[in-house]
């Protein structure tokens, strides 16, 4: 009873040992476009998507499209799908959003069209008021997604 018990836990330590020691392939995706930034558009880990923090800007520039937190929600939400796509998830494979306000009284205005881009099975979030946002922006939201090999 004590060899079989000693040879079980053997082989399931075995088990647990190369569960944890198989590598996890690391993918860093670059910005696209002119200007260098100090971050990666998005980092795959395994089945992972991480996505750096999208704006409302309009795509290939630093302009904030024009219209308030409504827009910029609108556009920012259009910007995290592009990327997702991208690089092999969805919107549906979203699973996390964290989102950034430049002012915490806008999340009503946020949320409405927050959740036009998630009709059923919403992730989960945060929501916090921040004290300025890249290029003035109203609303900065990151993601994780997972993605297909």
């Amino acid at each position: 009873m004590k060899t079989s018990l000693k040879l079980l836990c053997g082989t399931m330590l075995l088990l647990v040992s190369t569960c944890f020691a198989s590598e996890v392939e690391i993918e860093y995706y670059a910005l696209s476009g002119e200007m260098k930034l100090p971050f990666s558009d998005a980092v795959r880990v395994g089945n992972m998507l991480y996505l750096s923090g999208k704006l409302g800007n309009i795509p290939g520039t630093s302009q904030l499209v024009e219209g308030g937190i409504a827009a910029e929600t609108r556009q920012t939400m259009q910007n995290i799908k592009t990327t997702l796509e991208k690089y092999g998830s969805s919107m549906a494979e979203v699973v996390k959003c964290t989102i950034f306000l430049a002012d915490i009284k806008e999340w009503g205005a946020m949320n409405e069209v927050y959740l036009t881009f998630f009709p059923e099975n919403p992730p989960a979030r945060s929501a916090l008021g921040v004290n300025g946002l890249a290029l003035g922006a109203r609303t900065e939201i990151e993601c994780l997604a997972t993605a297909n090999p």
